[in-house]
């Protein structure tokens, strides 16, 4: 398929109710409104074309951006074409899913991680927590760097609450993905989750809860999840 075909086959696929429902949780500009079960039925279409891919992006609809992140093979991806997806994510599912679902995956996953997380633009900060809490689902145990990982819990503990919205969201994540997927920092983050409590965060019209994260890793745990690492971030 070209880039064209796909465009009209996204189109095709969109309606009203899934595009009012997206641009309720925040997207901006082009949106068809494909629901993303839908949107994964093109995957196999595109999946080996890293150029069209890559293009999907580009067009600037939410639709055909984020079917780039489900399509684009992340250990080939470039560290600026990262920089460049994530200055053009202007809404969470794009900055929490689609570039840090790549990023996490790809040779540059820390070394971006890190920068973003430092970042004053809130979709920017909060890819980069979305992007180490992705690392901690798929990277065993012995690759991590524990230490810094303490450290962010740590920071979590210290600031989340003076953080900016979505920035709040995803170190609660953050926190939850240490305390289910990493054994030796489990206890850790259970206490960071139950120091932090419940966090607020603004999700304007929609039915969207933020998950209270000593419940939900203790859930986690008693369905034998402990420890338990993610084959992909990207979903």
């Amino acid at each position: 398929m070209k880039l064209d075909d796909v465009m009209i086959e996204l189109e095709d696929m969109g309606n009203e109710q899934t595009r009012s429902t997206w641009i309720r949780h925040g997207a901006q500009g082009s949106v068809y409104g494909v629901k993303i079960g839908d949107m994964k039925k093109l995957v196999k279409h595109v999946k080996k074309n890293q150029e069209l891919a890559l293009s999907l992006y580009e067009t600037g609809n939410f639709d055909a951006m984020y079917l780039a992140g489900l399509t684009v093979d992340p250990k080939k991806i470039e560290k600026e074409t990262l920089q460049k997806w994530v200055k053009k994510a202007n809404w969470y599912m794009l900055a929490e899913y689609t570039v840090a679902g790549v990023a996490s995956e790809s040779k540059y996953a820390l070394e971006l991680a890190r920068e973003w997380m430092n970042a004053s633009d809130e979709m920017v900060a909060t890819c980069g927590w979305s992007t180490y809490a992705n690392y901690v689902t798929i990277t065993p145990d012995d690759e991590l760097d524990l230490e810094e990982i303490q450290k962010f819990l740590q920071q979590v503990q210290e600031t989340i609450h003076t953080q900016q919205n979505r920035v709040r969201y995803m170190m609660n994540s953050f926190v939850m993905a240490v305390g289910i997927c990493t054994k030796s920092l489990s206890e850790e983050a259970r206490r960071v989750a139950d120091h932090i409590g419940k966090v607020h965060v603004d999700v304007g019209n929609t039915s969207c809860k933020v998950p209270y994260a000593p419940e939900y890793i203790e859930k986690a745990i008693a369905r034998g999840k402990l420890g338990q690492k993610k084959k992909t971030a990207i979903c």
